[in-house]
């Protein structure tokens, strides 16, 4: 499972629409890990501004890899921390976390970011299994 759901939230989700700060919390205290990247990524990029801030910093521990990937392979988590933080996130490898502003000046630098020809560039043989 890859967030502690409150029963209360879960009765809300189970009554139909889930107020989204609620869920913003559960994943917070669901996956202390990303978050805690995430959010010092946005406040590094609010503080230094610039195209985008990034982590190339591997996580210390598998735990705090499947957090990452948790939060940023799901659509619905991804999404509402993009909502939340006002930003858009990018992600490469298992470690390589980006946020972006929201801001059309930046788009061309997000694509460059994304793109096939980056995502093999930022590949490592230490990398492998993550």
């Amino acid at each position: 499972m890859s967030l502690d759901v409150s029963p209360a939230l879960l009765d809300q989700a189970e009554r139909g629409e889930v107020d989204e700060a609620a869920f913003v919390d559960c994943v917070r205290t669901s996956l202390p890990f990303a978050w805690e990247m995430i959010s010092s990524l946005v406040a590094r990029l609010r503080v230094d501004g610039g195209a985008f801030a990034d982590n190339q910093t591997p996580p210390p521990d598998e735990q705090a890899r499947g957090q990452l990937l948790r939060a940023l392979a799901s659509d619905a988590i991804r999404g509402s921390l993009e909502r939340h933080f006002g930003v858009r996130l990018a992600f490469q490898n298992c470690h390589r976390v980006a946020v972006f502003p929201l801001d059309p000046a930046v788009d061309e630098r997000l694509a460059r970011f994304t793109s096939v020809r980056a995502q093999l560039l930022n590949q490592s043989s230490g990398l492998r299994d993550c």
